[in-house]
């Protein structure tokens, strides 16, 4: 064994050692799937046997690389399937943020003619957000629009801030940090009345909401694998492809000239695996979700009455439970629940460092303070009514030991 094997042997030994001692005394109760959720059984068989069977490079002539296209050309109609689009416009990429990015910045280069202005809103995920306020300071001129006090965009607020020089549309479906949804079919309608391409971030809305672009008038949406229990560092991007879009580097040959780099198809194909079961369980886990949810929120308002659940029932994705403690930052309860084995976040985990406002709670008229406070559950296939009390049960442990804190 050479001295790189040997140190690589010995990490993976000491965290075989530190998983197995947790696992031995100690339950780790995991509540932050809207960050990553964990890659499932058979999307990770499935992983292990295509890169063992389609390893080819699917741009390459021979045999082996004709197999691996030909795998990947059937995992692009299975999804083309699953959003009810055409194969043509299945594109795959490395996750979420990089779907959002090369999809809204081709859309742009190929249509300069149709104007300069874009919509999108306050509380777009970072990946779009900062990209947006980056072509604002260039050559774009970028309306942010803010969500109403029930978490959405009022679409007459939207109507209002078309143009002439309209071109593109962003708005998320699902918000990462509480869970509020957006009314995509009522925009989509708007936006193809106005000649407007309209994006949409789906990130944390595939497998939990029905997505159909056509009825939806969706031109281009992203998806990402991790948030599905498929492996990192895979997605999708999708454009209609009766639109006019240009590559963002010159002589990109890979995924139709829309990304460079040889395709990973073994990871796609384990995503695709993950998408296909997702859907297959969806109302199953739909209706656990929103059991598990009623439960928290009437354990918490009975014994936490001073904690805020954010939400909006009628729009709102079960699994996400967005919280404000008074008079404490969510980074603080994040980090003591962290001391206790319980995993929860702070809002976005493309967000780090110290606790920023949440862009979010800022958007529906809550102060800077308010919006530090900010704690997110969010809970998956796996997770049990057992830890969400235990989730509760810590908070009230926080609560007294800083009773201070609380009037």
């Amino acid at each position: 064994m050479d001295e790189n094997n040997e140190f690589l042997y010995v990490i993976v030994r000491k965290v075989a050692r530190k998983t197995s001692d947790h696992r031995g005394v100690i339950k780790l109760i995991y509540l932050d799937y809207a960050a990553t959720t964990p890659i499932r059984k058979e999307a990770l068989d499935a992983f292990v046997q295509a890169s063992g069977t389609y390893f080819g490079n699917p741009s390459s002539l021979h045999d082996r690389g004709v197999e691996a296209s030909d795998v990947l050309e059937k995992c692009r109609f299975i999804w083309a399937e699953m959003i009810h689009g055409e194969k043509d416009g299945i594109y795959f990429t490395s996750g979420g943020t990089e779907s959002n990015q090369l999809a809204v910045m081709s859309l742009l280069a190929g249509n300069r003619e149709r104007g300069n202005h874009i919509i999108t809103t306050e509380v777009e995920h970072s990946s779009l957000y900062n990209l947006f306020k980056q072509l604002d300071d260039d050559s774009y001129d970028v309306t942010f629009l803010p969500l109403n006090e029930r978490g959405v965009v009022d679409v007459e607020v939207v109507q209002k801030a078309i143009r002439p020089s309209t071109v593109l549309a962003s708005i998320h479906h699902g918000n990462s940090e509480v869970g509020f949804v957006q009314p995509i079919d009522k925009l989509g309608k708007l936006f193809h009345e106005s000649n407007i391409i309209f994006h949409v971030d789906c990130v944390q809305t595939f497998g939990h909401i029905p997505i159909d672009v056509k009825r939806t008038r969706i031109d281009s949406l992203s998806i990402s694998s991790h948030k599905i229990y498929g492996p990192k560092g895979t997605g999708l991007a999708y454009i209609n492809p009766h639109l006019k879009w240009r590559s963002q580097v010159e002589q990109t040959t890979h995924e139709n000239g829309f990304r460079p780099g040889t395709v990973n198809v073994p990871s796609i194909v384990a995503f695709s695996v993950a998408g296909q079961l997702i859907l297959e369980e969806k109302k199953m886990k739909t209706d656990q979700y929103r059991s598990l949810r009623s439960r928290f929120v009437q354990r918490l308002h009975k014994e936490l009455p001073q904690v805020r659940v954010i939400a909006n029932e009628s729009d709102q994705l079960p699994h996400i439970i967005g919280l404000v403690f008074p008079k404490v930052e969510g980074q603080y309860v994040m980090l003591e629940c962290n001391k206790r084995h319980i995993h929860v976040s702070t809002g976005s985990a493309c967000q780090v460092g110290m606790q920023s406002p949440s862009r979010t709670l800022l958007s529906i008229g809550m102060n800077e303070i308010e919006a530090k406070q900010l704690v997110r559950i969010s809970f998956g296939k796996d997770t049990t009514e057992t830890e969400l009390m235990q989730c509760i049960d810590v908070f009230k442990e926080l609560v007294l030991e800083n009773s201070v804190i609380y009037d």
